[in-house]
């Protein structure tokens, strides 16, 4: 096991622990109906055998009373028990989805690089349901083992012969139960994280089916989907083949221990060692004392727990995004960016910015130039704010963005549209936009004929809006011109309109639609071309900044534009 895997392992392991805080009452409620049936279980037995002596021998005995009293409150123990179950594991589940939303929320933009949402609906959905119902199944186990050791002692004091036998057994139970809770951990983590990685190609395929659809390429993304499936399908038959093994293991391992104790208790009523209701004890007891290897299920119980709570730990632990103070009012200034020594660093510690320098003229558009992987969305999203680097700084007119109110706008590739209604989207993120600055915005993106043929224009609700990839990037847009931000970030936000639109969009964004600075992360060289500067990286560093047409002197600036990852000019 890896030194991170192994991590996780024992954050998920403090994790099942913690649980237990959030289902206190309910905790304390089920061990002492569960102490309760454990003690009632050991008493009946005894009870049984006084009352099955008195009988034959024709006397009158307490027992005979106590033995339906006791059944009674056994009954009753087993009610309580089972509220007691459904209220922890509804109680543990509900904290432990709401801490890990929370958490979720709060990773930032590192957290969607390192889970995908699939992924992370998986962790929410399954893991978290799944790490509560250890308090359930450890209570079982922990007071069945407690149940089993009673069990001993009462067949112990009814023949320490018959519990002799049954001491034999213990080490060959210890070893089959350790293998199989060491195992079945292992393959139900491998399961729930094939389960996942499944989810989140389901979930991508879903976001672009009218473009599978139209590309014709339904099969093969049918393939893409299900490849992780013959993995998911080894993982689950291991688990039941483990699962398979430890059964007939321990069955056939409980009948032949069964056997031994009720033979030698046998010989015992022979020899008038013991009387036939201690037989019938002895016969209770090593069912109970049986308990222990019995319990597979719940010793799966806790294996199952441990793998989600390990899929939940390895979210919680990822650390979150610096939540900054008291937001600012915007200084004085245009849209001046300056950039120094900035670093930001990827899962693996290795640096995807390295002491980045570079300054944004106020009132400038600065596109944002590089091969694939060379660092352009990660500086784009600190220059706005939405990412705190791991070392350097960006200012703002002289502050920090993510310590500015209304600093920064962005507009995405692939926007997430929030809101009821089509105005709803647009201002999102400015409740105190007016109509007509929905309406700007809308004509700005250049997205406005197309919202007026809906049924109901801006009031249409958005779930109905059926929309191409070009036109929820232009809704985008128009989300974004309508923040009215100091600054304005695009990333690659026009990837998917035509190239008139774009140029039409590209001369809004030089008016008020644009705010004061824009800076521009694209592929296109036409895109490049119309910007007043660009800064081009490569390797995690800004190789230049200049004009356009200065950079396209050098050839490895116009292989940027002719390798794939963009298009001449």
């Amino acid at each position: 096991m890896t030194r991170e895997p192994a991590r996780y392992a024992r954050e998920g392991d403090r994790l099942l622990i913690r649980c237990t805080r959030d289902m206190t009452g309910w905790a304390a409620a089920l061990t002492l109906a569960q102490l309760t049936i454990a003690g009632l279980a050991l008493l009946t037995p005894y009870l049984l055998a006084v009352a099955v002596d008195a009988a034959l021998h024709r006397t009158g005995s307490w027992a005979v009373l106590a033995l339906p009293a006791c059944l009674a409150a056994g009954a009753v123990a087993g009610v309580v028990n089972t509220v007691a179950e459904a209220a922890c594991v509804a109680r543990g589940t509900r904290a432990l989805r709401r801490r890990l939303l929370d958490h979720a929320f709060r990773l930032g933009v590192r957290g969607a690089w390192h889970f995908d949402t699939g992924d992370l609906t998986s962790r929410l959905v399954v893991s978290a349901a799944g790490t509560p119902p250890v308090v359930v199944a450890a209570a079982g186990s922990v007071i069945g083992v407690l149940t089993s050791i009673g069990g001993l002692a009462a067949l112990w004091l009814v023949d320490w012969r018959c519990a002799a036998v049954f001491l034999l057994a213990v080490p060959v139970s210890a070893i089959v139960l350790r293998r199989f809770i060491t195992d079945t951990s292992v393959l139900f983590t491998r399961y729930q994280a094939r389960q996942a990685e499944i989810s989140g190609r389901l979930g991508d395929a879903l976001a672009g089916a009218r473009t599978i659809r139209a590309a014709g390429t339904l099969g093969r993304e049918i393939e893409r989907v299900l490849a992780p499936l013959p993995a998911l399908r080894a993982a689950g038959d291991s688990g039941w083949t483990a699962q398979r093994r430890v059964g007939w293991q321990t069955t056939l391992f409980t009948a032949l221990i069964e056997l031994a104790v009720l033979a030698v208790a046998g010989i015992g009523v022979a020899d008038g060692r013991i009387t036939a209701g201690q037989f019938l004890a002895a016969a209770a007891y090593v069912v109970l004392a049986l308990g222990m290897v019995a319990q597979i299920e719940a010793f799966q119980g806790i294996a199952f727990a441990r793998s989600a709570a390990r899929r939940v730990a390895e979210v919680l632990a990822r650390p979150v995004a610096a939540t900054p103070g008291r937001p600012e009012t915007l200084p004085p200034g245009a849209g001046e960016v300056r950039v120094r020594g900035l670093t930001v660093l990827g899962d693996d510690g290795g640096p995807i910015l390295r002491d980045v320098d570079l300054d944004v003229p106020a009132g400038t558009t600065v596109a944002l130039v590089g091969r694939n992987g060379a660092g352009k969305t990660t500086l784009a999203y600190a220059l706005g704010g939405l990412l705190t680097p791991d070392r350097g700084t960006v200012l703002l007119d002289g502050r920090p963005p993510d310590a500015l109110t209304g600093a920064a706008a962005y507009a995405f590739a692939g926007p997430h549209l929030c809101g009821a209604t089509v105005a709803d989207a647009i201002s999102y993120g400015r409740p105190a936009a007016t109509d007509a600055d929905v309406r700007r915005a809308a004509a700005y993106a250049r997205i406005d004929d197309f919202v007026d043929r809906l049924p109901d224009g801006y009031a249409t609700a958005l779930p109905e809006v059926a929309l191409s990839g070009g036109e929820a990037q232009r809704l985008g847009l128009a989300r974004a011109f309508a923040q009215q931000a100091r600054l304005l970030v695009m990333d690659d936000a026009t990837a998917g309109v035509d190239a008139v639109t774009e140029a039409q969009i590209a001369e809004a964004l030089t008016g008020p639609a644009g705010g004061d600075t824009r800076v521009v992360v694209t592929h296109r060289a036409g895109t490049a071309g119309r910007a007043d500067l660009v800064a081009w990286l490569d390797g995690g560093r800004v190789r230049a900044v200049a004009p356009h047409r200065d950079l396209w002197r050098d050839p490895a600036y116009r292989a940027v534009f002719a390798d794939g990852t963009g298009t001449r000019p």
